[in-house]
C-alpha cells in the first residue's frame, strides 16, 4: 500500500482568497424599436469612440453598421 507524503499548507497558500461565485446575472434590458428608433428609419449609436448606424430596411429587418 503507497502512501502519499502530507505537506503543511504554507501560510501564504493559505491567506489566498477563495475563488467567488459568479454574481446572480441581470435580467437584460428591452427596447422596442419604436422606443429606440422614435419614428425614424435610422438612428446613430455611438460606442468605444466609433458611430455606429442602425436602420430598419424595407423588409423590417435591422441592420446595425459602423
Amino acid at each position: 500500500m503507497h502512501t502519499l507524503p502530507t505537506t503543511a499548507a504554507t501560510p501564504a497558500a493559505a491567506a489566498a482568497p477563495a475563488p467567488t461565485a459568479p454574481q446572480a446575472s441581470q435580467p437584460l434590458r428591452r427596447f422596442t424599436t419604436a422606443g429606440l428608433m422614435q419614428d425614424q428609419r435610422e438612428v446613430e449609436i455611438e460606442h468605444a469612440g466609433r458611430i455606429y448606424r442602425l436602420r430598419i430596411t424595407q423588409l423590417n429587418k435591422l441592420i446595425l453598421t459602423a
